[in-house]
């Protein structure tokens, strides 16, 4: 019997499957309906991602970093040697040379203040075009076991969260998951309206002193992003529909989890 392997269908997805294989795929799909979505899924979710991410590479640098030298990787080496040259031998540096060094970090912690900001919408819109287009696992606990769902990523993001209700707007709670952050665990909700269309909610701790509680719109790809900070937490709504829809939701989600 001529079986197709995971390995075949997953080459059938890139577009990478040799010709001498096509029609028996084509085939196998034919004959599971249930295959056959789940691989158009994973179709939708890789246009997605290029739709995303293909026009960063012809972004222009942001301005903050035009001018960020290429050894900055070496930074967090360079920060302690200066640190420990401080407190050792404080008469080496003292005076000016120590403001410089001094005015020198802060202009390093703005541009990593910036980058942080930029990454935000960016990480909440990846999640989103991965997950939203999912038909069988789009969430890892569903919204019929939301009390369940609300204690476990409260527990792992060390807060209470409250997915905010908006059957208002014509959404309702699909479920959510715990995804990998910078500084820790966050969470993700998902919703979607009576036609299928999916927004989700990121929820990203460790983001005090970032100094930015208003919102702001990105767009990464299809995916508009509306995002703000709120004491140690960061807040990005995504979703592949006009902004000021968008907004609308923003502004409901930010009234139900001010405190």
């Amino acid at each position: 019997m001529n079986t197709v392997s995971e390995a075949e269908l997953q080459a059938w997805v890139d577009g990478r499957l040799p010709a001498a294989r096509r029609a028996a795929v084509d085939q196998y799909l034919n004959d599971h309906p249930q295959e056959a979505k789940r691989l158009r899924a994973y179709r939708e979710q890789n246009a997605g991602l290029r739709a995303l991410f293909n026009p960063v590479l012809d972004e222009t640098l942001p301005p903050s970093l035009a001018g960020v030298p290429q050894r900055r990787w070496r930074l967090p080496s360079q920060r302690l040697v200066a640190g420990l040259a401080i407190a050792v031998g404080a008469g080496l540096l003292g005076g000016a040379g120590g403001w410089m060094l001094h005015d020198r970090l802060q202009q390093d912690d703005a541009v990593l203040a910036a980058q942080a900001r930029t990454a935000l919408p960016r990480q909440a819109a990846l999640a989103h075009a991965v997950y939203s287009p999912e038909v069988r696992h789009p969430v890892e606990v569903g919204a019929d076991q939301q009390q369940h769902l609300v204690a476990w990523l409260s527990k792992r993001l060390g807060a209470a969260l409250r997915p905010p209700l908006l059957a208002q707007q014509g959404y309702e709670l699909v479920g959510g998951r715990l995804l990998p952050g910078d500084s820790g665990p966050v969470a993700q909700f998902m919703y979607a309206d009576a036609a299928g269309q999916r927004l989700t909610l990121y929820v990203s701790p460790g983001q005090r002193g970032k100094q930015d509680t208003g919102f702001r719109f990105a767009q990464e790809g299809a995916v508009s992003v509306f995002y703000w900070i709120d004491g140690s937490f960061g807040y990005a709504l995504s979703a592949s529909v006009p902004k000021a829809r968008l907004a609308d939701i923003a502004d409901a989600v930010y009234r139900q989890l001010e405190p």
